[in-house]
């Protein structure tokens, strides 16, 4: 059974040019995933344009072939690396994994 996993982000930055700039270097570390991580099925980064106030800054959905393959995905060292990044410049986070 396939898994999507779909992470969302609130960026710790006050101001936009910041919060943009934080938001791109996510994104092009989480792409980047794709060639090294090889549990990755389909990665799709989305900075959110609209509501910036209300909505979150970022969001990810990746598609795993299974949960095995997602829970290997956590454990990468290139994950954990980018995780780090990540950690360090948001202040919320929200995750749901499901089957599809």
């Amino acid at each position: 059974m396939s898994i999507r996993h779909i992470v969302l982000w609130k960026l710790s930055a006050d101001d936009a040019d910041t919060r943009a700039l934080h938001a791109e270097q996510i994104s092009e570390r989480l792409l980047a995933l794709e060639g090294t991580v090889t549990e990755i099925d389909r990665i799709e980064v989305g900075r959110n344009v609209v509501n910036p106030s209300s909505n979150w800054d970022v969001a990810l959905t990746i598609d795993f072939a299974d949960v095995d393959a997602l829970e290997r995905y956590q454990v990468h060292p290139a994950h954990q690396e980018v995780a780090g990044f990540i950690r360090s410049v948001v202040s919320e986070r929200s995750c749901v994994d499901y089957p599809f």
